[in-house]
């Protein structure tokens, strides 16, 4: 008689006892619109066992929401997935896109004929990621850029016009300095063409008088 308790410790969900035919963390906490997994370890010659993840405050009447096929396949319903690593007999179950209502009560379990196995596992579900360093970082670079054009455009509108004029002054001396020699070039070509010829003036046969 005195050795009944012991025994019935085995089977007691939730034990923590670590000779217990399942084990696994107790608590996890996921956020909000995250995901979290669980681990849960059994002891060897469960490996075809079915395992499950059910919610509910008592193991008894747990509400199934995945369970495994006797394999290793990965095994996925709505939002939850399970899949059973039969080598190192852990079985992991993720929780994906998290909502506020999923805290509470859950149970890692084996199937068996009469009373499962199962070791309860409390979850939290906390605040939300922020992207503080996101927004940050998007306020720091649009900084520079909007307090740069004011102060370049006013600088270039200024010295245009000016130098413009400077521009068209430098324009009008290299036309002088350049056309001005070509100009006397063509000027005295032309004088020297039409200047008058040494001994064309009286020139001609004799007249009769002078014979």
């Amino acid at each position: 008689m005195w050795l009944l308790p012991p025994l019935l410790l085995l089977f007691v969900p939730g034990s923590s006892d670590p000779s217990a035919v399942i084990r696994g963390p107790g608590e996890v906490t996921g956020p909000e619109q995250g995901w979290l997994t669980v681990q849960c370890h059994y002891e060897p010659r469960w490996e075809s066992y079915v395992k499950y993840w059910c919610q509910g405050a008592e193991f008894i009447s747990c509400k199934f929401l995945v369970k495994t096929t006797g394999s290793n396949w990965e095994v996925k319903r709505d939002r939850v997935s399970i899949r059973d690593n039969q080598t190192s007999h852990t079985f992991t179950v993720t929780m994906e896109k998290l909502r506020r209502g999923d805290a509470g009560t859950y149970w890692c379990g084996i199937e068996r004929t009469g009373t499962d196995h199962g070791v309860r596992v409390k979850v939290t579900i906390g605040p939300a990621a922020t992207t503080v360093s996101a927004t940050t970082s998007t306020t720091t670079f649009t900084e520079p850029v909007t307090t740069e054009v004011p102060t370049s455009s006013p600088t270039v509108t200024s010295l245009h016009p000016n130098g413009r004029s400077l521009l068209s002054s430098v324009h009008f001396l290299l036309l002088v300095i350049l056309k001005l020699p070509l100009f006397l070039s063509m000027l005295g070509a032309v004088l020297w063409v039409n200047r008058p010829q040494k001994g064309s003036v009286g020139s001609g046969p004799p007249h009769p008088e002078n014979q």
